[in-house]
C-alpha cells in the first residue's frame, strides 16, 4: 500500500532513537498471480486441509496386485516392519513385554474397580486391544491398556445412569456401549482425517484437566486405603472430604490403613529410585506386582479379611467372553452410551498420540496420527464386543516399555500373552488381594499426572493458557469431570476466537549484521528502514479481524512515525516469512 510522506526523521528522539537504513532506489512491481477457477481453489483447500501428506501418492502407477499389498500395509503396518524382524529385536521385545506385563496385571485389576467393574474386565482390556493395536498401530513404543483418567470417567458417568451394585448386568451393558462409541469416534476421526479437531482442546487445558482427574482419582482411593464401606458417589473434593472425615470414628479400619500406607510408601520409594537412577527403572516396574504378591500372601496367612480388611474375593477364570449381545443398540441407553463414549474417545486420544510421538522423536521414526486413531478406534470397537472397556496408550506402561528396550509392537503381543496366561491359570490366586494395595497402586500411578512444572511454565509463557489450565483443574476438583471438561473446551475456544479476532501486531526491524527481522519492542537495536514500516500480524486475515488489523496499521504508524499515512507498508501475515 502506498501513500505520501512529507519528511524523513528518526523514530523517536534522544537516547532511545532508532536508526534507519536507506531503502533501495529500485522498486520492483510484483504481478498478481494467475486467476484460479473456483473448482481448482476448492481442490487446493481440501488437499491442504485433509490430504497434505498425499496418502494416495504411493498407489499411483502401480499394478493391481501391488496396490492390494500397499493397501494391506497401510492398514496393517506390521507387514512393513515384520520383514526385517529378527531374533535380536525379539529379545528386546520379550524383555519389555514381560516387564510391562508385571506392571499391567495389578494395574488392570485396580482400574477395573475404578470403573466399578469386576477385576477380570481390567485383564480382558489388556488382552484383546493390545493384540489389535500391535497389527494396526504405527507406534513401536506405546503400551496399550486401561488408564486411570478414562476408567474414572467411564465409572463416574455410567454410575450416574445405572447403579453397578443393584443392576450389574445393565451397568456392564452401558459400559460396553460407551466403549463401542468411543471406538467409533476414534475410528471416524482417523478415517475421515479429522484428527485436527482434537487440537481444539489445548495442551494447557489438557494439563489442567488431567491433573484435576488425577487428584479426583486419588481422593476416590481413600475409600480403599482407609477401609471405608459407606462412601460418597460424588467426585468433588468437598463431598469426598466430608465422607472421609465423617466416618473417622466408626468407618476406618486400622489394619487396612497399615497395609495401604505401607505399600503406598514402598511404591513411591521405587518410583523415586527409578527417577533418580534410570537404569533401575525395572524396580518401579515390578513394584506393583511385588506389592500384590506380598500383600495377598500376608492377608491369606493372617486371615486379615476376617478383621475387616476388604479383599478382591473373586476373579473369574478364562478368556474374554463375547459381549456384543450386551451392547444397547436401541432405546434411551443407546443415546446415553453414545454421549459418554464420544467424550471418553476424545479424552483418550490427545495424550496417547502425544506419548507415541514423543518416543518416536527419540528413536527417529514417524507416527501417523490418522492411522493411530483408526487403530485405537478398531481395538475399542472389537474390545466392546469382547468384554473390554476403553483402552488407550498408558504413559506409565509406555515409559517402562521404552526403558526396557522394546523395538516393535511385539512387546504388546508378549504382554497380551502373559495376561492370557494370567486369566487361564492364576487369576483365582488374587482372591485374597486387599483393596488397600490396589488403591495404593492407583494413587502411585496418578501422582506423575499432576504436572506442576508444566503449569509453572504455562504461567511464565502465556497467562491465558495458565487460566485455561487452572479453570479445567478447579472445575474437575471442586465440581465434576464434565464441568472441568466444559471449562477446558470453553476457554480453549475463547482463546482461539480472541487470537483470530484480535491478533497481535508488531513492527519489525533488522538485527544488525543479519538478515533476520524481529519485533522492535523486544529488540530495541533492530534497524528500521527510512520511509518503510514492516508490520507482522500473528494471524491470517479474515473478515472477523480485517477492520481491527486496519486500525492497528494506522495506530502503530502514527505512534512510530507521527505521520498520517506511510510511504510504504510491508505486511507479513506470519512471522515465518522472516524467520
Amino acid at each position: 500500500m502506498s501513500g505520501r510522506v512529507t519528511h524523513e526523521m528518526e523514530i523517536g528522539s534522544g537516547p532511545s532513537s532508532r536508526r534507519h537504513t536507506q531503502p533501495s532506489s529500485h522498486i520492483h512491481k510484483v504481478e498478481r498471480p494467475p486467476q484460479q477457477n473456483l473448482l481448482t481453489e476448492f481442490q487446493t483447500v481440501i488437499k491442504e486441509t485433509f490430504f497434505h501428506d498425499e496418502p494416495l501418492k504411493a498407489f499411483q502407477g502401480q499394478k493391481s496386485h501391488t496396490r492390494f499389498f500397499l493397501v494391506l500395509k497401510a492398514i496393517f503396518p506390521i507387514l512393513e516392519w515384520a520383514r526385517s524382524y529378527n531374533l535380536e529385536k525379539f529379545r528386546g521385545d520379550l524383555i519389555a513385554g514381560l516387564t510391562i506385563a508385571s506392571l499391567c496385571v495389578p494395574q488392570d485389576i485396580a482400574y477395573a474397580k475404578l470403573a466399578n467393574l469386576d477385576p477380570q474386565y481390567g485383564l480382558y482390556s489388556s488382552f484383546v486391544p493390545p493384540l489389535i493395536y500391535a497389527f494396526m498401530g504405527s507406534s513401536r513404543d506405546i503400551a496399550i491398556g486401561p488408564v486411570a483418567v478414562v476408567s474414572l470417567w467411564i465409572g463416574t458417568m455410567v454410575q450416574n445412569e445405572i447403579d453397578p451394585k443393584k443392576n450389574a448386568l445393565a451397568y456392564r451393558g452401558l459400559v460396553f456401549t460407551a466403549t463401542f462409541f468411543a471406538g467409533v469416534t476414534q475410528f471416524a476421526l482417523g478415517f475421515f482425517r479429522l484428527g485436527f479437531l482434537i487440537d481444539f482442546l489445548s495442551h494447557a487445558a489438557i494439563v489442567g484437566f488431567v491433573a484435576g482427574v488425577a487428584i479426583t482419582v486419588g481422593l476416590q482411593q481413600l475409600k480403599g486405603l482407609l477401609g471405608i464401606t459407606n462412601f460418597t458417589k460424588k467426585t468433588d473434593i468437598i463431598s469426598v472430604m466430608h465422607s472421609v472425615f465423617g466416618t473417622v470414628h466408626h468407618g476406618w479400619n486400622w489394619e487396612t490403613i497399615v497395609i495401604g500406607l505401607s505399600f503406598l510408601a514402598f511404591l513411591l520409594l521405587t518410583k523415586y529410585i527409578a527417577k533418580k537412577y534410570p537404569k533401575l527403572f525395572w524396580v518401579s516396574a515390578i513394584a506393583p506386582l511385588t506389592s500384590v504378591i506380598i500383600a495377598t500372601f500376608c492377608v491369606y496367612i493372617t486371615r486379615a479379611d476376617k478383621e475387616g480388611v476388604a479383599i478382591v474375593q473373586y476373579i473369574k477364570k478364562g478368556i474374554n467372553p463375547s459381549s456384543a449381545h450386551e451392547i444397547y443398540w436401541t432405546g434411551d441407553l443407546l443415546l446415553k452410551g453414545f454421549k459418554i463414549g464420544v467424550v471418553a474417545g476424545l479424552i483418550a486420544l490427545p495424550e496417547a498420540i502425544a506419548i507415541g510421538r514423543t518416543f518416536a522423536a527419540v528413536k527417529d521414526y514417524n507416527v501417523d496420527g490418522n492411522k493411530e486413531m483408526v487403530a485405537r478406534g478398531t481395538m475399542n470397537i472389537v474390545g466392546s464386543m469382547t468384554s473390554c472397556f476403553v483402552a488407550t496408550g498408558s504413559f506409565s506402561r509406555s515409559a517402562v516399555n521404552f526403558m526396557a528396550g522394546c523395538t516393535t509392537a511385539v512387546a504388546n503381543i508378549v504382554m497380551s500373552c502373559v495376561v492370557l496366561l494370567t486369566l487361564e491359570l492364576i487369576a483365582p490366586l488374587f482372591k485374597y488381594t486387599p483393596n488397600a494395595v490396589l488403591a495404593s497402586i492407583i494413587i502411585a500411578a496418578v501422582v506423575p499426572l499432576v504436572d506442576i512444572p508444566a503449569a509453572i511454565l504455562l504461567w511464565k509463557i502465556d497467562k491465558f493458557d495458565f487460566l485455561a489450565c487452572m479453570g479445567a483443574f478447579f472445575g474437575v476438583v471442586f465440581k465434576s469431570m464434565e464441568t472441568g471438561l466444559l471449562i477446558a473446551v470453553a476457554i480453549s475456544f475463547a482463546k482461539i476466537l480472541l487470537q483470530v479476532t484480535r491478533p497481535r501486531t508488531a513492527v519489525l526491524g533488522r538485527l544488525p549484521g543479519t538478515l533476520v527481522y524481529r519485533n522492535v519492542e523486544q529488540y530495541p537495536n533492530a534497524l528500521t528502514v527510512s520511509g518503510i514500516m514492516i508490520i507482522r500480524v500473528d494471524s491470517a486475515i479474515y473478515f472477523s479481524n480485517s477492520n481491527y488489523i486496519k486500525e492497528r496499521y494506522f495506530e502503530t504508524f502514527s505512534i512510530y512515525n507521527k505521520l498520517t499515512a506511510p510511504n510504504f507498508i510491508y505486511f507479513f501475515p506470519n512471522q515465518n516469512y522472516l524467520d
